[in-house]
């Protein structure tokens, strides 16, 4: 994920690939390629276009094209995404195809991961041949057409069905260099995807950050990677061989076998698919003179057993583990065989069902609102919200996927143990003042006159705005194209804060419960109609809907512009929970950023920086302590 914080730190407001690559180096050994996201799941909260997200990427695409640089001088080849649903955006005036293509060139990546597609069409490659600029392309799903297999020279290894009997991959089998990339992003126990790659030579999807919901892989399967990865990387040339034998003979039961023959060398590769550990004779072999036998996995020299025109290698293969021997002329064994030989006794010194393979979700944490001065009245636009206990907070998310792992999905409020898409929770809340309305353009141009407040990043700051104000009659609408942090300035000016999520809330429900700030029952007639074009209307007055007031008298809360609320942070991701749900949805797909009108419903929006976090369909109100 483009927003992921070991790649960015926005603090510093710089790109960290060394610190990125240093935490998987660490972990399991490393990446030869990284696929970077900027867009879903935020795509469609506004109507920028996949291109625009890339764009607004710290930096623009000056900056993207710097850290795609610092990734390809360490080694590291780069991937960017098709969004071939994206049709309901900003329209491009080129086919997606030829633009993407220049798009690629232009920050220097090195492929294409064609998002949703069976198979990458051919008119990429046209575009590729067109402007003289080759792309790696890999469709995420699966090649629909082997006659694809032509320029589709990588895919994900998607949806494998994982037999006793390991699969042959039908593309490596018709085309040995082209390169699988297992995936399986909502699994914890990575032991059939790993056994497959390693038994058909492929390369494995180490995906971890999920849409912002953290799969970490658990220490016994990022030793397997980091053991398979030094592997591949020492003998890179066996992977493509074309005459690839998968299920050559394997003299245990339960241990399944590939050959991948090399010029001067042959490598085996072995998965015992069985959960006892396998001791003996695992491979037979004709014999030949001047060879010598090396079990690479465990890091040690074999003596192969002749018997007749055959030789016998003995060696160990732990239960559900793997295996690997190299068979290799006499004459080409040299000091860097010796050292991965080293290293792979080193790295294999552990039995992996000896490591752990508990998974636990990554924590987060709210980030801490202080309160304001405490008024005596109500300051002026704002409205009494009285205190109340033991409310009945219930919230629910409409993040589109996640529910594989539902003890990571969501918001971790701070009371609970783990994240949750949805909670219920009894909870006492003080007395406070609120907006009565969103924050209008006419009250932060007071702002701005008044502070001269510029932000460090302005890139679509204000951006409906011309020459420095908002445009004509558009006094009372509310003001959007504002960060988190513009809010949070704002509010400081005014004297005033952002609201948690069960203010705000519990601000609009009043104490029945109720799923919208006028009662049960959706009406239309309450709130703007949604605009679904490709150009963005902009939202509706905050005061156009007089009859949509909560039972506390606050109003616009729903269907005008997303609110921004509380922010939490883990490890790897920010984001904020939004509130109240935004006018504008685009046309064309489900895996646009859903809609969440009713007042109990939220939107997690991840955050990277104030250039990716301004839309053009997020406000916000503030409230005052009483």
């Amino acid at each position: 994920m483009a927003c992921d914080r070991f790649l960015y730190d926005p603090v510093h407001k710089r790109y960290t690939v060394d610190r990125y690559l240093a935490d998987v180096k660490h972990r399991y050994g490393g990446l030869e390629a990284v696929l970077i996201w900027p867009t879903y799941p935020n795509i469609g909260i506004d109507n920028r276009n996949q291109f625009d997200w890339l764009a607004s990427m710290p930096g623009g695409r000056d900056g993207v094209r710097e850290m795609v640089r610092d990734f390809k001088q360490r080694g590291v080849r780069v991937f960017f995404p098709i969004m071939i649903w994206d049709t309901g955006t900003r329209a491009i005036s080129n086919p997606m195809a030829a633009a993407l293509i220049a798009e690629m060139q232009a920050v220097g990546a090195d492929g294409l991961n064609g998002d949703t597609m069976f198979g990458v069409t051919e008119d990429f490659q046209q575009a590729c041949d067109s402007i003289g600029y080759p792309v790696a392309l890999q469709p995420e799903v699966a090649i629909d057409d082997l006659n694809m297999v032509k320029w589709n020279t990588m895919s994900w290894g998607y949806y494998w069905k994982y037999d006793h009997v390991p699969g042959v991959s039908v593309y490596k089998w018709l085309e040995p260099k082209h390169q699988v990339h297992i995936t399986n992003r909502w699994i914890i126990d990575r032991t059939d995807d790993l056994q497959y790659a390693f038994f058909n030579g492929v390369g494995y999807n180490t995906w971890e950050n999920i849409w912002g919901i953290w799969n970490g892989i658990t220490e016994r399967y990022a030793a397997a990677i980091k053991r398979i990865g030094h592997i591949y990387r020492a003998f890179p040339g066996a992977w493509s061989s074309a005459e690839w034998q998968p299920h050559f003979p394997a003299q245990s039961s339960g241990v399944f076998v590939s050959r991948f023959p090399q010029q001067g060398y042959t490598m085996y590769t072995l998965v015992n698919r069985d959960s006892v550990d396998k001791t003996g004779r695992q491979l037979q072999l004709p014999y030949q003179s001047g060879l010598r036998y090396f079990d690479i996995y465990n890091g040690r020299e074999l003596h192969a057993a002749k018997e007749g025109d055959l030789v016998y290698l003995d060696f160990p293969v732990e239960a559900n583990g793997f295996g690997a021997v190299l068979q290799m002329k006499s004459s080409l064994v040299d000091k860097r065989l010796m050292n991965v030989l080293a290293e792979m006794r080193q790295l294999s010194a552990k039995p992996l069902k000896s490591l752990s393979d508990r998974w636990t979700p990554l924590q987060q944490s709210i980030t801490q609102v202080k309160k304001t001065v405490r008024y005596a009245a109500a300051p002026k636009g704002m409205v009494a919200i009285p205190g109340v206990k033991n409310y009945q907070f219930k919230t629910q998310g409409v993040m589109i996927e996640g529910n594989d792992l539902p003890d990571g999905i969501g918001v971790q409020h701070p009371w609970e143990a783990h994240p949750a898409r949805s909670q219920t929770h009894g909870m006492d809340i003080d007395p406070f003042y609120m907006d009565k309305y969103p924050v209008t353009n006419k009250q932060f141009k007071a702002f701005l006159d008044a502070t001269h407040y510029r932000p460090a990043d302005e890139h679509n700051y204000l951006k409906d705005w011309k020459n420095g104000t908002y445009q004509e009659g558009w006094d009372d609408k509310p003001v959007t194209w504002v960060s988190l942090e513009d809010a949070r300035a704002y509010a400081s000016w005014a004297g005033k804060r952002l609201p948690h999520e069960w203010e705000w809330q519990y601000a609009g429900q009043g104490t029945d419960d109720r799923a919208y700030p006028w009662g049960n029952i959706m009406d239309s007639t309450l709130l703007p109609a949604r605009d679904t074009g490709r150009v963005m209307r902009g939202p509706a007055a905050v005061n156009a809907f007089t009859r949509g007031a909560s039972p506390f008298g606050v109003m616009d809360m729903v269907g005008n512009v997303w609110q921004w609320t509380d922010e939490y942070t883990d490890l790897h991701t920010r984001y904020a929970v939004l509130k109240g749900g935004g006018y504008y949805r685009p046309k064309g797909s489900d895996w646009y950023f859903p809609e969440a009108t009713a007042l109990f419903k939220y939107g997690k929006y991840l955050l990277m920086s104030p250039s990716m976090d301004r839309s053009g369909s997020v406000g916000f109100r503030c409230v005052a302590d009483k």
